[in-house]
């Protein structure tokens, strides 16, 4: 499988030197089998005149039999509840690897919404139901990160 992360520096070596505790899946080194999504990714970085650039991974993702992942195949009511003990900083799992769906700005929006109590988690699994996930996967240990291999980059 071919993974991107998208930067404004390319990233040979993925560690978690600039990795933030409270986003979607906790600490860790975020990719994409998406293209675009890295792409869009890296578009924050052109907004503020830096260059976007995409490293480019492989990963053999049956190496990995032996780990402790995590996978959400849609949004739902388990994906939200990790997003948010991930988000408040309250995660102690000793996941390897996380994969699933983006947070993205509508899909932020009802998650803040619920996180906020302005709606229960019916109506936010209810809204998350109609939007198309966009893949992330989170290596959120070095062994984990040992299975990606630096395949090359692009400029943006």
């Amino acid at each position: 499988m071919i993974l991107y992360h998208g930067s404004y520096i390319e990233i040979p070596e993925p560690d978690f030197r600039y990795s933030r505790l409270n986003v979607d899946f906790g600490r860790g080194f975020y990719t994409t089998p998406i293209h675009e999504q890295a792409f869009k990714w890296c578009s924050k970085f052109r907004h503020r005149g830096r260059d976007g650039i995409i490293s480019c991974y492989s990963f053999d993702e049956y190496a990995c039999n032996d780990m402790n992942i995590l996978k959400f195949d849609a949004y739902s009511e388990d994906w939200l509840e990790f997003i948010l003990t991930c988000r408040s900083g309250k995660d102690v799992s000793s996941y390897d690897i996380v994969e699933g769906g983006v947070a993205n700005d509508q899909v932020f929006n009802t998650v803040e919404l619920y996180f906020d109590g302005l709606i229960d988690k019916t109506e936010a699994i209810k809204r998350l139901r109609y939007e198309k996930p966009n893949m992330q996967i989170c290596f959120r240990t070095k062994e984990a990160l040992s299975k990606l291999h630096f395949e090359g980059s692009e400029r943006i």
